[in-house]
């Protein structure tokens, strides 16, 4: 495999990781638009949030399948257009069933979206032996920042959700299809025809830490995006404007967390750039459940953004690297957890609050994230810096 054809890949990748993270951030960041847009009661709104988590993990699960039959770049190449449409769609439509079908094909076709990118992810951090997992969602960061700050906009300016998606969707769609031409699975057809038919299958008991680890994470992340304002503003006594903050903070320090991860990964390995991550994830918990005020408060969800960031993406590389015959298969399983933290994080949070404190609320995800502590050495062995046996000379795979 040729050095340009590599470069390529991982630039068409990055692409997609962008414009993923711009398409999410635009829909979740709009959802009392959307509500309002579609009228859907309050009662009735934690059934449709629900729904696209649910929804994406089925899309994780038939992406499983679906690459027995075809490979990954396949699946991406036609699951991001369904989502910047999906998208499109939902802030196009006026009636309740519309609202419905957008945000079921979003969900659907987001799990096969995420499969199928941390797959390709996956693979070509094998065929460089080195890491460059981090790097990738990093620039899914940079495109939540994107698009949440174009959300703000569309909401300041009170655009309607048609006038907001339509020129990123007619701005990203183009983009993702030219990229698409370049997506590289990370090894030539016949390899990958020859390592599938000897492929040892995925044993979930072996997979299982890293499910629980990639929970974890999502609930701490939920945690932070659905409860930060609040808590700052209602607990801390911040402003309304103040208590915008940190949840921005949050995703740019995500992004230069995760800017810098890969080199950390191959300075110290994966397992003490996870543990280091989950001390800091921590501290940052600890931080904001006893943060006297709003700007200590903020000190602790940065702290967050840096420790949590490293937490995901080396999940799925630990997954690749535990089942090198079946990787693919092993992402698609370990992604449905993705969606299992989100779905939990958020009213286990909400719940504790009101009936204890929002305080004490706060410890319960630091709990949880510091248990990844007991689950380390899922992640490769102590001196691994790509771990497995897997690293390999640059000259090789990359020149």
């Amino acid at each position: 495999m040729t050095d340009a054809r590599l470069r390529h890949g991982r630039a068409s990748l990055a692409v997609s990781f962008f414009a993923q993270g711009m398409a999410f951030a635009l829909l979740v960041t709009r959802i009392p638009a959307i509500q309002d847009r579609y009228g859907i009661s309050d009662g009735l709104l934690p059934v449709f949030l629900a729904a696209v988590p649910i929804l994406a993990g089925v899309g994780s699960v038939c992406t499983e399948q679906l690459i027995k039959r075809v490979r990954p770049s396949v699946v991406l190449r036609f699951a991001q257009p369904v989502v910047l449409l999906a998208l499109l769609g939902a802030g196009a439509g006026d009636r309740m069933w519309q609202a419905a079908l957008s945000l079921g094909a979003f969900g659907l076709s987001v799990g096969a979206l995420d499969a199928s990118m941390n797959m390709l992810g996956v693979s070509l951090q094998r065929t460089y032996g080195r890491s460059i997992m981090l790097g990738f969602h990093a620039s899914y960061s940079l495109g939540g920042i994107g698009g949440a700050s174009l959300a703000w906009v569309g909401a300041h300016w009170h655009l309607s959700l048609l006038v907001s998606y339509l020129p990123v969707v007619a701005v990203l769609l183009p983009v993702c299809l030219v990229a698409s031409r370049w997506y590289v699975d990370g090894e030539p057809a016949g390899a990958a025809v020859e390592r599938a038919e000897g492929a040892k299958p995925v044993v979930f008991r072996l997979l299982l830490p890293l499910c629980l680890v990639m929970s974890f994470a999502y609930i701490g992340d939920s945690t932070v995006s659905n409860w930060s304002a609040k808590y700052l503003q209602d607990t801390l006594g911040s402003s309304e404007q103040l208590a915008t903050v940190p949840y921005n903070v949050y995703m740019v320090t995500t992004l230069l967390g995760r800017a810098a991860g890969d080199f950390g990964v191959r300075r110290f390995g994966a397992v003490a750039v996870v543990r280091f991550g989950t001390v800091l994830a921590a501290a940052g918990f600890a931080v904001v459940a006893a943060a006297p005020g709003a700007w200590a408060g903020m000190a602790g969800f940065t702290l967050l953004g840096f420790g949590l960031c490293v937490i995901v993406p080396q999940t799925f590389a630990a997954a690749g690297r535990l089942f090198p015959d079946a990787s693919d298969a092993a992402v698609a399983r370990l992604n449905i957890f993705n969606y299992v933290g989100f779905l939990v994080g958020s009213p286990l949070v909400g719940a504790l609050g009101d009936a204890w404190s929002y305080r004490g609320a706060m410890l319960v995800p630091m709990v949880l994230v510091l248990l990844t502590l007991v689950y380390a050495r899922s992640f490769g062995s102590e001196a691994a810096r790509y771990g497995g046996g897997h690293e390999r000379p640059r000259t090789v795979d990359v020149g």
